[in-house]
């Protein structure tokens, strides 16, 4: 029997089993189904993943041409699995979401709300297969009018990596998430909390959470990572504190306690003994002893973690107003650590280890930012090494010749 010539395969009809529904040997086949209607030819396609997909045809001829496109776009890697069509946004998104099971909770959270509440309602409902380009540069635009440009991108990340394991899967052949501009993102100004702003913060606080400034000024301590501490943790005889555990927001913002997010999370730092005077008195008021190694230095009513968005609406915002700090954020205590540190001459590696950062670079380009005392410190020492003869006031500035 001559073959059939479609899209330059040429497929034997001797190749495909009908009636008896036996499949032929490859990841395709073609099955003869008798209905009420009449008879109908059902190809079967085997997906990368193993999973099965059939499309149905009411003649040979239109089952044969389709199995042998579905054929030569696989041989060229141009192969876009045929449930791709009928895919939704919103059904891709949710299997993104349960892809990747080692996920930390509280990133999944993070995900989940931005494809739920900023790109889920607007195109949610859209075919994959159906989504542009025009459609994504669209949805960045009306977010660039209500959103700050990190929030923009960040949004965008989610739905991109959402649409390129669309692409992974094969479900589509191409993410429409290409040639869009996203707005620039301006370095955020760091703001720098002096020491007189520090003891007026603290004493702002209400007296069991006072210490929580200290710990973030001082060991550049996350607010989950000082939400975190047990007694246990806490060696006021080796004067040191273990990083162990943080407090991170998970699914609908409840809160749990896990590891910190990378190995160089997990720390142990010496702290001063004024630090450790402070926390020595902190125990004794909360009753606390080595005997409950468990308890939380700061908690709830209940004696559980602190929830992060109660703890800063009842506790944070009041003290800031109440100090003459307002708009400050219990990060720039840890930035303000960071800085100090690079200003004291404290070494990279070192300064690092303390921030708990696993990229030296994060360090640097986040956390150390110019002041002005840095730069009058760096124009003294510039002026006495480039220009020592000139460095006594009294003594005149050489003139170049011809002057």
């Amino acid at each position: 029997m001559a073959g059939i010539d479609i899209a330059g395969v040429v497929l034997s009809e001797m190749g495909c089993m009908f009636l008896d529904g036996t499949s032929e040997g490859g990841a395709m086949s073609i099955h003869q189904r008798s209905t009420q209607k009449g008879k109908v030819y059902e190809v079967r396609l085997r997906g990368p993943d193993g999973r099965e997909v059939s499309r149905t045809f009411r003649t040979k001829r239109e089952a044969v041409e389709y199995e042998a496109a579905q054929r030569t776009a696989k041989a060229r890697g141009a192969w876009v699995d045929p449930r791709g069509a009928n895919v939704s946004l919103a059904e891709l998104s949710m299997e993104w979401l349960q892809s990747n099971p080692a996920k930390r909770q509280s990133t999944l959270a993070r995900d989940e709300s931005a494809l739920r509440v900023h790109v889920l309602p607007a195109l949610g409902q859209r075919k994959i297969g159906s989504l542009t380009p025009g459609d994504i540069r669209a949805l960045v635009t009306d977010w660039s009018l209500r959103m700050a440009p990190r929030t923009v991108r960040r949004m965008y990340g989610t739905v991109r990596a959402v649409l390129n394991y669309g692409v992974e899967t094969d479900l589509i052949l191409r993410s429409p998430c290409r040639g869009i501009r996203l707005p620039a993102v301006e370095p955020a100004a760091v703001r720098i909390v002096e020491p007189r702003d520090l003891i007026r913060l603290a004493d702002s606080m209400p007296e069991e959470f006072a210490p929580m400034v200290w710990l973030g000024a001082v060991l550049g301590l996350r607010w989950g990572e000082v939400a975190g501490l047990r007694v246990g943790r806490i060696d006021l005889l080796r004067r040191t504190v273990t990083v162990a555990e943080q407090v991170t927001r998970g699914m609908g913002g409840v809160g749990f306690v896990s590891p910190p997010k990378s190995a160089a999370g997990h720390r142990t730092l010496t702290i001063p003994v004024a630090l450790a005077n402070l926390l020595s008195i902190h125990l004794a008021h909360r009753g606390l002893t080595g005997a409950e190694p468990d308890a939380f230095l700061f908690a709830n009513a209940d004696g559980g973690p602190l929830d992060y968005s109660n703890w800063r609406r009842r506790v944070w915002l009041p003290a800031v107003e109440s100090a003459d700090l307002t708009g400050l954020g219990f990060h720039d205590l840890r930035r303000t650590n960071a800085t100090a540190m690079v200003l004291d001459g404290v070494d990279v590696k070192t300064a690092q280890a303390r921030l708990g950062h696993s990229d030296p670079r994060l360090t640097l380009a986040i956390y150390a930012q110019a002041t002005a005392e840095g730069d009058r410190s760096a124009a003294e020492k510039l002026g006495a090494r480039l220009m020592p003869s000139t460095t006594d006031p009294g003594s005149a500035v050489a003139r170049p010749k011809g002057s």
